[in-house]
């Protein structure tokens, strides 16, 4: 079970939580807990997710996993990219399998080396890589 949790400035990352940021503030990840601010828009968005991949990378380095979903334009793209710069991994789903291509699209153009997956199976790679029982999977290229 997973808790979904609204965001609140100072928020504590525990584990088994869903943070989702509210709306006008981007949503920085910080040594054990999550910050809010209202800088300005980046692409056209905020919060914005290239905002939050950067500050996770650059906080927590390895330990990081950046996961791209569908969306309508391209943020995420360099976020996701800073994340495997900085030595964490890099999930993407599937365009194929993907309501909007744009944002997945934009991601593996960004970042081919990420891994591509549908998006039933992403949940479970997910607890792969956080269980140390990470194994191979299929790579962009």
């Amino acid at each position: 079970k997973l808790r979904v949790i609204d965001v609140e400035d100072k928020e504590p990352l525990e584990p088994g939580s869903v943070f989702i940021a509210p709306a006008n503030y981007h949503l920085l990840v910080e040594r054990g807990h999550l910050s809010l601010t209202t800088d300005p828009v980046v692409r056209f968005s905020r919060p914005s997710i290239d905002v939050t991949f950067t500050s996770a990378a650059d906080t927590y380095r390895s330990a990081t996993i950046g996961v791209v979903l569908t969306g309508a334009n391209d943020d995420g793209s360099r976020g996701l990219r800073h994340v495997v710069d900085r030595g964490g991994k890099a999930i993407v789903q599937d365009p194929a399998t993907a309501e909007s291509k744009a944002m997945p699209s934009a991601a593996l153009k960004a970042v081919p080396e990420a891994e591509i997956l549908p998006l039933p199976d992403i949940c479970a790679r997910l607890v792969e890589l956080t269980s140390g029982a990470a194994s191979s999977h299929r790579k962009a290229g």
